[in-house]
């Protein structure tokens, strides 16, 4: 079993574990209970006997008379339990109920009990029983004050965790004593307390700086078939184990004002508190979700060494102390949260193996049977059986003797009995004379036998002190093996610490390097996925450009077409011109009947503009470029615009007149229309209508693309050298020929103009030659 106490530094753990005079704590409590329980069932002293690879041996009655007999020899004999005087410091803690005690103890076993004690300081083990100097900080000092610095002075060894044969974990090297009694325990636990370091801090006056652990072994074997003896097998031996642990503290060193140290001690002790809970924790997690991740046992000595009861070989249990201070409040709350989860942890405890082949209730009949034969010898006041048939030897010998004659004188003339009496004593001094030649013989026969046995024990002798030196050959040489053994066993345990320590930084460093990775692949795959969004833009972009420059090159196209057109319409006029100046009479004045019809219709907007901006024509819908009857237009007239007085005045159907162009109307609309008027070079208003194309834009909105211009002016007819109509219906010569010259008549001429600013599209205006 495992019982340990937790909680912050100041909480109570210590007293709760310990105690104070007149309430015992857990441990005098536990101490009692046990002897309490095993008390008529104890094996005599070094019986048990404890090997230094966390077992134990019995040893015969013989065995262990001899090794008390050994220790008692020593210069400092123990004073035995019974006569012990209690320390009065530790006295008043004994005080427990006799009747705290356990059911069920099989009493056909004898019962060993050994305590040792062991502490954890700065993740290091030191035996607190070990006789030798404890403070390795401190040198000796002698009288003059000063530090002696001499071989003498040794500090204390950290000592070293290993496994035995059973996978459980123990301390090599630690001090176990074998106790007899609860006050004997108690005293060798006190001793070993007055060496435990505490020091004093900001929150606790006898602050613990490190963990204690009490360990409780306790060894039973079953007695043999007689009920006398302790069986001789130690397959048949049980080794119990209860380990009491007192915690230090959890502690923040910006309340506790640590410094130097105290600092680093802390900082040990918060490292292994922090070991415990990340143990507990993965085991919680490991039971409840099915994983099998490794628990860091060996990143504490303090989780190192209770490592088989996580494991499943015993049980556990943890004793939560809270402060109800409120300054303790954020650590409490931790303390509570750990322990909350610590409930959910399940630890299997090994079923007990059963002692098989021996009749239970050996011990109770060996105990009747002794009172029984005592009885009997009381009532009989002697031997049993010693009977008149059993008589000595010399007893016989005087029986067999002839038996002496009066030798009583009553008469002084009495001549027979003297003879008689000296018959009888010649008859004795005979069988004496007999007898002794008899015992010469014996002697001289038992003389022989005497030395044929010496000789028999002398070669006997001889022959076991050559097997001794064998023996002690073959003890030198498994000595010397298991000094090897030893040496390797330690060089192996540093080359496994080296490993430990090697594979925690390759863990270390292959998480960093997953790390990395991750974060790189997080890059490399944000970079995947701008690179595509950039494609798609990219794509999205050359397909609208590609619409864009389609539509450019059809717009350009069709505007050459249209300047072309243009072209061959002048040259045909001028031809016209020039065959009716050569076919017609010069006195007569020209018809020009194609001229009127073509002036009294209006010539469509797309072949070529009109000749005069004064000529009456019929009002026009503005030219576009890829237009419809389906399509709806957008006219954006600002509120400042002046009407003037030319005949070419715009009139779109099915369009949407408005002062500020709106998201709501370029939405419902295909084409734009912007009425815009400045001052001309001359003076004159013109305006200029600039249409272009409505079109959605990838973000949802809505753009305009300008595609035409066309201009309207009104110009003054003064000063033009082209009339509308004859002044004079007889002109003279020199007015028919200057009207019908062909630089007159094209005085007004019409240019087609291929792209603009604002987009491709043709401008009309008039210049003059």
């Amino acid at each position: 079993g495992l019982l340990f106490t937790y909680g912050v530094t100041g909480s109570g753990k210590t007293h709760t574990m310990t105690g104070s005079p007149g309430d015992g704590g857990l441990l005098p409590r536990c101490l009692a209970m046990i002897f309490n329980s095993i008390g008529p069932f104890q094996a005599k002293r070094f019986v048990f006997k404890l090997d230094d690879k966390n077992g134990v041996e019995v040893q015969s009655e013989v065995e262990a008379l001899l090794e008390r007999q050994r220790r008692e020899a020593l210069p400092t004999p123990k004073t035995p339990a019974g006569k012990r005087q209690l320390d009065p410091e530790f006295a008043d803690m004994m005080d427990v109920q006799e009747q705290c005690r356990a059911e069920e103890v099989d009493e056909d076993n004898v019962y060993g009990v050994f305590v040792s004690y062991i502490e954890i300081y700065n993740n290091y083990i030191y035996d607190l029983l070990e006789e030798a100097p404890f403070d390795s900080i401190k040198p000796k000092w002698n009288s003059c004050n000063t530090p002696v610095r001499n071989g003498d002075f040794v500090p204390p060894q950290s000592k070293i965790l290993r496994e035995d044969q059973n996978h459980n974990m123990y301390v090599t090297g630690c001090t176990e004593v074998e106790v007899k009694s609860t006050e004997e325990a108690f005293e060798v636990f006190w001793r070993g307390q007055k060496k435990r370091r505490i020091a004093n801090t900001q929150l606790n006056r006898e602050s613990s700086r490190s963990h204690s652990v009490f360990i409780i072994k306790l060894a039973q074997a079953p007695l043999d078939a007689d009920g006398d003896n302790v069986l001789q097998e130690k397959e048949q031996i049980t080794l119990s184990q209860l380990s009491l642990v007192d915690l230090a503290g959890s502690e923040r060193t910006n309340r506790t004002k640590a410094e130097g140290n105290r600092l680093r001690e802390a900082g040990n002790i918060n490292q292994s508190l922090m070991t415990l809970r990340t143990c507990i924790e993965i085991l919680r997690e490991n039971q409840l979700y099915g994983t099998n991740k490794m628990v860091p046992y060996r990143d504490s000595k303090l989780t190192h060494l209770f490592k088989n009861y996580f494991d499943g070989e015993g049980k556990v249990r943890m004793i939560v102390c809270v402060n109800p201070k409120a300054e303790d409040y954020e650590e409490s709350l931790q303390v509570m949260r750990f322990a909350e989860m610590t409930q959910e942890v399940e630890v299997a405890r090994p079923t007990d193996r059963p002692l098989c082949g021996l009749t239970p209730g050996r011990r109770l009949r060996n105990q009747a049977f002794r009172e029984e034969l005592s009885r009997k010898l009381e009532l009989r006041g002697g031997p049993v059986g010693a009977g008149p048939e059993e008589q000595s030897a010399a007893e016989q010998f005087f029986q067999s003797l002839p038996p002496l004659p009066s030798c009583e004188l009553l008469d002084i003339n009495d001549d027979q009995t003297l003879p008689k009496l000296i018959e009888a004593l010649e008859q004795r001094h005979k069988m004496r004379q007999t007898l002794a030649e008899e015992l010469a013989k014996n002697v001289l026969a038992f003389k022989t036998m005497l030395q044929e046995f010496d000789s028999s024990v002398a070669s006997k002798e001889n022959y076991i002190q050559g097997k001794l030196a064998e023996k002690e050959k073959t003890i030198t040489g498994q000595r010397t093996e298991l000094e090897r053994l030893e040496k390797k066993v330690k060089t192996l345990e540093y080359k496994i610490d080296i490993l430990e320590k090697t594979a925690t930084i390759y863990e270390e460093e292959k998480r960093n390097l997953q790390q990395e990775l991750e974060s790189k692949s997080q890059k490399l795959q944000r970079q995947a996925s701008d690179k595509k969004r950039l494609e798609a833009r990219l794509q999205g972009m050359v397909a609208e450009t590609s619409l864009k420059w389609e539509k450019e090159c059809e717009r350009r196209v069709a505007a050459k077409q249209l300047e072309m057109q243009n072209k061959l319409w002048v040259k045909d006029e001028k031809l016209k011109q020039l065959k009716a100046i050569v076919t017609e009479p010069r006195a007569e004045r020209p018809e020009r009947p194609s001229r009127e019809r073509e002036r009294e219709k209006p010539l469509p907007r797309s072949v070529s503009p009109s000749p005069a901006p004064s000529t009456p024509v019929a009002p026009l819908r503005p030219r576009r470029s890829h237009s419809s009857d389906g399509e709806r237009w957008v006219d954006h007239r600002p509120p400042s615009h002046v009407p003037t007085e030319t005949l070419l005045q715009p009139r779109v159907p099915r369009a949407i007149t408005v002062g500020a162009p709106s998201e709501r109307a370029l939405a419902r609309c295909h084409r734009y229309l912007l009425t815009h008027q400045e001052l001309a070079s001359d003076g004159e208003i013109q305006t200029k209508l600039i249409k272009g194309d409505v079109f959605k834009t990838r973000g949802g909105g809505q753009a305009v693309q300008f595609t035409d211009i066309e201009t309207l002016k009104q110009e003054s007819p003064t000063g033009r050298k082209r009339r509308s109509s004859p002044p004079d219906p007889d002109p003279d010569p020199a007015a028919d020929s200057e009207w019908t010259d062909v630089e007159t008549r094209c005085s007004v001429a019409v240019e087609m103009r291929a792209g603009s600013a604002l987009g491709p599209g043709f401008q009309h205006h008039a210049q003059p030659k």
